[in-house]
């Protein structure tokens, strides 16, 4: 048998020549925030909900300061004969077009593209200073309540046992009594206006949020980075909020995007019946119940805040299935 060891020699290779190797991109190394990204941008849905919210925000932060327009300022006019004329019910108009009723004839040469009300206000500016109030109203009551259910639910379903028993008994007797009850108990010691909206929103819509962060925990907190976590020694606090809240964040975000269109929805209904905000301020809820109350004199007064209503309603629930979707695709998505 021979032994003899082979030394390759420097001819006996050779460089092979270049080639693109193409790299599978549906399962590129990537963050799972960016792979989130990519797939709610992928969603066409999502980004029209996208578009609309960013829309009607922007508009709610400028709209207003569109034209020289207050929200509660009357627009009128001065006759020649010293008479004041107030642009009452003149419909949707541009400079040098006359349509609508009122005194159209005195105002001919102003913008009005939603028109006026019924005490000469316009209704571009009382529209977006409605959005931008309702907006105001739903982000501050959603942040707070994200930030109570949330620590409520993880809370509970980290203790268990005696504790968790108890939390959840709290939770039940909240969730058992109607909104309207509560709405009219605080109707009775507090003032009406935005106080008493966002009032009657905290004290109601944390409680979803608590069930989705307890349901989150409750699938977490046996996995094995929990047990390495107090096998160390951390507090369980540290490991409540430090170690389990950003594995729940998914879920809580799509629960925020399904939880804004109802605290909208809420502050509308709070107002159309006539216990949110007050006036000469606006929402988009008092300015459907002024549009409805106007309905046969000023048909077209409560069709700019039933469609603002509507695109935030649409835009927020396209937003919101964009990222339930995103943050839990499904296996034929992947």
């Amino acid at each position: 048998m021979n032994n003899t060891t082979y030394i390759p020699a420097k001819d006996d290779f050779q460089f092979l020549p270049e080639r693109d190797i193409a790299t599978d991109q549906n399962f590129a190394s990537q963050g799972y925030w960016k792979g989130v990204a990519i797939s709610f941008f992928r969603n066409k849905r999502a980004v029209v909900g996208l578009v609309i919210v960013v829309l009607i925000v922007f508009f709610a932060v400028f709209g207003p300061m569109m034209n020289s327009y207050g929200y509660k300022d009357i627009v009128s006019v001065t006759t020649e004969e010293g008479k004041q004329i107030v642009a009452r019910g003149i419909g949707p108009q541009i400079p040098g077009v006359i349509s609508g009723g009122g005194n159209t004839e005195l105002f001919g040469d102003r913008t009005f593209l939603f028109g006026t009300d019924e005490l000469g206000r316009d209704l571009w500016t009382r529209t977006w200073q409605g959005a931008r109030i309702s907006l105001i109203i739903a982000f501050v009551t959603i942040v707070i309540d994200m930030i109570i259910g949330m620590s409520y639910g993880l809370i509970s379903g980290f203790f268990g046992g005696a504790v968790d028993n108890v939390m959840q008994r709290i939770v039940e007797i909240g969730n058992s009594v109607p909104r309207l009850v509560i709405v009219s108990v605080l109707a009775i010691f507090m003032p009406k206006g935005m106080g008493l909206v966002i009032v009657a929103l905290l004290l109601t819509e944390w409680i979803g949020m608590s069930k989705i962060s307890r349901a989150e925990m409750l699938k977490l907190k046996e996995q094995e980075y929990v047990l390495a976590s107090r096998t160390l020694g951390a507090a369980s606090f540290h490991i409540i909020f430090k170690e389990i809240l950003p594995n729940t964040i998914g879920p809580i975000i799509t629960q925020v995007m399904f939880s804004i269109p109802t605290a909208i929805f809420t502050e509308a209904f709070l107002s159309f019946v006539g216990v949110g905000i007050v006036l000469p301020q606006c929402s988009i809820g008092s300015l459907i119940e002024d549009g409805f109350n106007n309905i046969t004199t000023l048909p077209y007064q409560i069709l700019p805040p039933i469609a603002v209503l509507a695109l935030l309603m649409l835009g927020f629930n396209f937003i919101g299935d964009g990222f339930r979707e995103a943050l839990a695709p499904k296996l034929e998505d992947m």
